[in-house]
């Protein structure tokens, strides 16, 4: 078991997704994502396997949930500053994690 001390070292907010690319570059089907954390973090980059259920039309705007205090990582062509959540559905497909209402970009989880 983890501490909450050692949750709250986690630094998970949420954020809406101003631009979305194929990435067909990347070994499984992926799409590279810009998320805007609000003021104080900005906007950041990642890459997610995400192509079953969305499209890159259908991603800007929506509002996903990441966690922006991992040190970035090289996913092939992409520097992935940000791990955004999602969750298996049935076929192990990733659904993305998300508020069910509307909130302010860089709101904290907690």
């Amino acid at each position: 078991m983890i501490s909450y001390d050692d949750f709250q070292k986690v630094d998970i907010r949420v954020g809406t997704i101003t631009r979305a690319e194929p990435f067909p570059e990347a070994r499984k089907p992926a799409i590279k994502l810009w998320v805007d954390f609000g003021p104080g973090i900005g906007e950041k980059r990642s890459s997610a396997q995400i192509t079953r259920h969305y499209t890159v039309q259908g991603l800007v705007g929506r509002q996903v949930v990441g966690v922006v205090n991992f040190p970035p990582r090289q996913i092939g062509k992409v520097l992935s500053e940000v791990l955004i959540l999602g969750v298996p559905d049935a076929d192990g497909e990733v659904v993305l994690l998300s508020p069910d209402q509307t909130v302010p970009d860089g709101g904290r989880m907690f």
